[in-house]
């Protein structure tokens, strides 16, 4: 009698367990989607409500935490306007998108407080999952860990073919991993913090979605400080991943596990057609037992290096399973698309780099690339328009890295020097890569369309805290097929009009082969208040947010990069 009910009360303690488990699923946030060719994008201070308790001090783009989903079509012009509402200066990248160097929203491109930031540039990307995100050195850790960021799904007509999961929120799902440690006060913890205690998906504390019962499609962006994540699901059932960083593979790849670091993005499909409406399962983080220098497989579960997340596994989003669409898709294509890839044959130029320091010790240096911290006036490579370059990041050191570069998609043509040890799941095109101990890893890749010799894009740890400490370099793209003599640019070489203006300024070249590089609009006490780089300037320049009163436009010139004041009024 006794042991019945001990028994007894085993099973009712587990069942309550069970229960209060169950209640404190929260709903997966969806991110909202905005669509189009221009995109209005607000980054400012705001507060969430997360945990029981106080609220959250967070940052959001045009809400709470985080942004929306941006759904581009390949081929189309572009027009971002961000807004900077922070009290922070910050930037803005588009992460994996090709484009101008002076539009990547690099640490060169700040936009202070206050400050309108209007890049453009055509899509050329494949149909592929993207994001964007802050940049500004030194402080990318506080402003990702604010919240601030969002998804770009590209979409293209090649993809558009395939029977494939796509309406958003229902059988296509964005699948944002990270995590948060925090303070008594129920802030972040910012500070000599590599890892959270608490997943965060999609900004959601124990997150569940119901998903329809057929093939789903999941796009996965690891968007931690440092941790790494090798997911599979709770019932170890096939999956099959279906696109890298930068778009879709060849075929559908068989897997059961993936490994996910940080920045990177992977597209997979899961079957639940032979699930049962009701039941569920968990997308699992399984970290237990990683190979030594596994970002967040270290043991400790505090300190600048512990976590309550770390080597163990863990649910990072549970699965209820729903009914169908009325149009499901129920079958797996067995062809994606038809990639070619660059090989190593095709490299003319071939480079290698060193993770470097990061040694502990009182005389430490911070991880960087062969020696050399960053620094934001060096220019560590320079790369020749539409050279296709073999480069190979190798890494001696006790703890692995990503590994990401502006500007291009790349192809992993080898590990440790075997293309064969090059995984079936990321031989797409990536623009982020692992690196781990005591190995190398190789990719190639053309850099076509953007040469500027002033404005670099960036290469670096993906690794926030280690780029903000210096693990960074800076490339530009040069083309010497361009001659010519460079004369000098002065005020008498273009007006702006009409002067007095109400709505819109508009500029007139003397030569009309003259372009703009960059404008700059500031007040007359200085404070910038517009920044147009290479603009489109046949329809003018919007100027009617601006208050009555003396401005100022700085423009400089694509041919000489020299740069004019011009003073204009605005009624």
């Amino acid at each position: 009698m006794r042991h019945f009910k001990v028994t007894s009360l085993i099973f009712i303690c587990l069942l309550l367990v069970a229960n209060i488990h169950a209640q404190t699923y929260q709903a997966l946030r969806i991110p909202d989607t905005l669509s189009g060719t221009t995109f209005n994008l607000v980054m400012k201070d705001t507060f969430k409500q997360i945990l029981t308790g106080q609220q959250t001090i967070t940052g959001g783009i045009n809400g709470d935490f985080w942004g929306p989903t941006l759904i581009v079509n390949k081929g189309d012009l572009i027009h971002m306007n961000v807004r900077n509402k922070m009290n922070d200066t910050t930037t803005l990248h588009w992460h994996g998108m090709h484009l101008p160097a002076v539009m990547d929203g690099g640490p060169h491109q700040t936009i202070p407080p206050g400050v309108l930031w209007q890049p453009f540039w055509t899509v050329t990307n494949n149909a592929s999952t993207l994001w964007y995100h802050p940049h500004l050195h030194e402080m990318t850790v506080e402003h990702l860990m604010k919240g601030l960021g969002g998804l770009i799904i590209v979409r293209d007509t090649d993809e558009a073919k395939l029977a494939l999961p796509r309406t958003y929120g229902v059988d296509d799902i964005p699948v944002i991993l990270t995590s948060r440690r925090y303070d008594a006060n129920n802030q972040f913890v910012v500070q000599n913090v590599s890892y959270g205690d608490y997943m965060l998906t999609n900004g959601t504390p124990n997150a569940a979605v119901s998903l329809p019962k057929q093939f789903v499609r999941l796009r996965i962006l690891n968007v931690e400080i440092e941790r790494g994540y090798d997911l599979g699901f709770s019932d170890n059932r096939t999956f099959y991943v279906i696109g890298n960083d930068g778009g879709l593979l060849n075929a559908p790849v068989p897997v059961t596990r993936v490994k996910l670091l940080v920045g990177e993005r992977v597209e997979i499909l899961v079957n639940l057609s032979n699930d049962a409406i009701g039941s569920s399962f968990d997308l699992k983080a399984y970290n237990s037992n990683q190979a030594f220098g596994f970002p967040g497989g270290e043991p400790n579960t505090s300190g600048q290096f512990g976590s309550l997340l770390n080597n163990i596994d863990f649910p990072v989003l549970h699965i209820n399973v729903a009914a169908s669409t009325a149009n499901p898709i129920t079958a797996l294509p067995s062809i994606l698309i038809n990639n070619t890839y660059w090989t190593a044959a095709n490299a003319t130029v071939t480079r290698n780099i060193a993770i470097t320091n990061g040694q502990p010790g009182p005389a430490s240096v911070p991880f960087n690339f062969d020696n050399v911290s960053f620094a934001i006036n060096t220019i560590n490579k320079t790369v020749q328009k539409d050279a296709i370059e073999k480069w190979t990041v190798t890494n001696n050191n006790v703890f692995g890295h990503t590994f990401h570069i502006h500007d291009v998609e790349f192809k992993i043509v080898a590990r440790n020097g075997n293309a064969s040890s090059v995984g079936a799941y990321e031989s797409g095109w990536k623009d982020v890569m692992y690196v781990p101990r005591n190995e190398n890893v190789s990719f190639v890749a053309r850099f076509t369309d953007y040469a500027d010799p002033i404005h670099p894009f960036m290469y670096h740890c993906h690794f926030s805290n280690h780029e903000d400490g210096g693990m960074m370099g800076q490339f530009v793209v040069v083309d010497t097929t361009q001659t010519g003599t460079q004369t000098v640019f002065n005020e008498n070489d273009f007006v702006v009009y009409p002067n007095p203006a109400s709505s819109r300024l508009f500029v007139k070249f003397n030569d009309i082969n003259t372009r703009a590089y960059y404008i700059r609009i500031t007040n007359i006490l200085g404070r910038t208040l517009m920044m147009l780089p290479q603009p489109e300037l046949s329809n003018g320049v919007d100027i009617s947010l601006l208050p009555a009163g003396t401005y100022f436009m700085q423009l400089t010139d694509l041919k000489t990069k020299s740069t004019v004041v011009k003073k204009f009024v605005v009624e």
